[in-house]
């Protein structure tokens, strides 16, 4: 990966490699394949119409987005199958966009009660053979999603309320802290299977597995028939503390100059400050984290303190002090943040910006 960093871009800026990028998403299209399992990238991670057309290209089946408004602004690119991967609480205007969106590409809706299968169907009126559902299930998040066991009466409820029920989902959040993945796609194997098994028995086909988080996608045992990883086309500094992505393996990093540093006493670590912070990093910093984000060449470097337009770093001891107005590559703690925070991002190539996307479906949260 070229390290130069454009040196005619105002920072903090967000910048993609173009050819980590594509090396990423080759690298996943390429390992599930192999795997036999269908690839749907979750879009929330970078919410660019052109990087789904990259992943569509490489051979996935459709994409995942979070929110109606997301599945809007994809549909709108051209995108034929959409799968809005939450429990939605669907009202009238909802289901009224939803309606419209589902005579543009195959829109799938998850639910996990009866409650929200029903008022789904009853918002969409007439149409509500046009937009599918799977169930979800908890495989240990703890965030939503019912007992494995029963997804089955959510399934009937919602087959009951007109809609059609195409199989069930989870995401194993858990994967997300140390020691933690392979436990998680575990966890995902079991619920799916138990989820799988009830359907079958209700008389519903549960073609459609669908699980897998980037830390966890490619260790499953094989009963999910299709993977939702976000994260792995960027990678951020969680995923360097996981294990799963390594500091060559990342696409995204925000620009920053140094704008002051000090060392009290000679031999003690220094501290930097760049100006970066909170309003194009994003704040997130999970419990067992070692900072708020890390330096891509400087990986013993940790960022220590966010202020809303600042990031301060503690530099290691013995290292010389960047000089001030020198440009380093932040890697986020969590990519999808920085994303949401820009208008457009800068697509780097062999240290020259070759490109701007603009970041579609930024703040489409409903």
């Amino acid at each position: 990966m070229d390290t130069t960093i454009p040196g005619d871009e105002p920072t903090p800026s967000v910048q993609i490699d173009a050819d980590r990028l594509e090396a990423n998403i080759t690298a996943m299209a390429s390992a599930t394949r192999a795997r036999g399992v269908a690839l749907r990238p979750h879009a929330k991670t970078h919410k660019i119409a052109e990087i789904a057309a990259l992943q569509l290209a490489a051979g996935a089946v459709g994409l995942t987005v979070a929110t109606v408004g997301e599945a809007e602004v994809f549909a709108g690119a051209g995108v034929e199958d959409l799968f809005i991967a939450y429990p939605l609480w669907v009202d009238q205007a909802k289901g009224d966009r939803l309606r419209r969106l589902a005579s543009a590409a195959r829109i799938t809706v998850g639910v996990d009660s009866a409650e929200s299968a029903t008022a789904l169907a009853r918002s969409l009126g007439s149409a509500v053979g046009a937009v599918a559902v799977r169930v979800e299930v908890d495989s240990g998040h703890h965030r939503s999603g019912v007992a494995p066991g029963d997804a089955a009466t959510v399934a009937v409820a919602a087959a009951d309320a007109g809609l059609e029920v195409t199989g069930a989902f989870t995401f194993p959040g858990h994967s997300y802290a140390p020691g933690m993945p392979l436990t998680a796609a575990r966890d995902e194997d079991a619920a799916l299977g138990v989820a799988a098994a009830g359907l079958r028995a209700e008389g519903f086909a549960a073609a459609e597995l669908s699980g897998g988080s980037t830390p966890s996608a490619l260790m499953g045992g094989g009963t999910a028939t299709e993977l939702r990883p976000g994260v792995y086309v960027f990678g951020d500094a969680q995923q360097w503390e996981l294990g799963t992505t390594g500091p060559g393996d990342i696409a995204l990093t925000v620009a920053a100059t140094v704008v002051s540093h000090h060392r009290r006493t000679p031999g003690e670590p220094g501290h930097l400050l760049l100006d970066a912070g909170s309003k194009v990093l994003g704040s997130d910093r999970a419990a067992w984290a070692t900072g708020y984000g890390r330096l891509l060449e400087h990986p013993e470097a940790r960022i220590v303190a966010l202020s809303e337009h600042h990031a301060t770093v503690q530099w290691p001891a013995g290292e010389p002090l960047p000089a001030r107005g020198t440009r380093l590559r932040v890697v986020p703690n969590h990519v999808c943040l920085p994303v949401n925070l820009v208008d457009e991002v800068q697509v780097v190539r062999d240290g020259a910006v070759i490109d701007r996307w603009v970041v579609a479906a930024r703040g489409r949260n409903s």
